[in-house]
């Protein structure tokens, strides 16, 4: 079951809104070296969209997350979901790239191999552009929080050498 907390975007000298929210992420345990899938989720608010993070048009601000992880931490690939198609009174004859209602952005974290084992905060903002069917908002920056737990990777399985000086063949 996911909770929705709703994380205010920072504003640009609009009134504070809530156009986008962020859930909760669970704690995530990676061990060092080894890259893990951090899924991020967010939810628009109804009756509005945001544009996706290749919404179609250059003149359109698309949606991006950052990161700012701790030292020792990497962040790899973010992966976008698929915008949804949609034509607008604004520009009936145009199909943009759109994100309405629940979407989730995954990313790629990897501590280093020497990262000592612990907890880290890794900070961020989502910069995205709210619309409704009418018109669009000044962009917004969301902060994305979420923390991880780094633990030493397994030990490799031993391999039992032979016993026996005797080789069966």
């Amino acid at each position: 079951m996911c909770l929705w907390v709703p994380i205010f975007a920072q504003d640009l000298g609009a009134p504070r809104a809530a156009f986008v929210t962020m859930a909760p992420v669970p704690m995530t345990t990676m061990a060092r070296g080894k890259p893990t899938a951090v899924d991020l989720q967010f939810r628009v608010k109804p009756g509005l969209h945001i544009n996706s993070n290749t919404p179609g048009s250059q003149l359109l601000i698309p949606t991006r997350l950052w990161l700012d992880p701790p030292t020792d931490v990497v962040i790899g690939k973010i992966s976008y979901p698929e915008g949804q198609q949609m034509s607008f009174v604004f520009s009936p004859d145009d199909s943009l790239s759109v994100y309405t209602g629940d979407f989730t952005v995954g990313v790629s974290v990897r501590p280093l191999a020497h990262i000592e084992p612990g907890r880290y905060a890794v900070h961020g903002r989502l910069k995205y552009q709210a619309c409704d069917n009418s018109a669009c908002y000044p962009p917004k920056l969301l902060p994305v929080n979420f923390d991880i737990r780094v633990v030493r990777a397994p030990a490799p399985p031993r391999r039992n050498p032979a016993q026996s000086p005797h080789v069966h063949q």
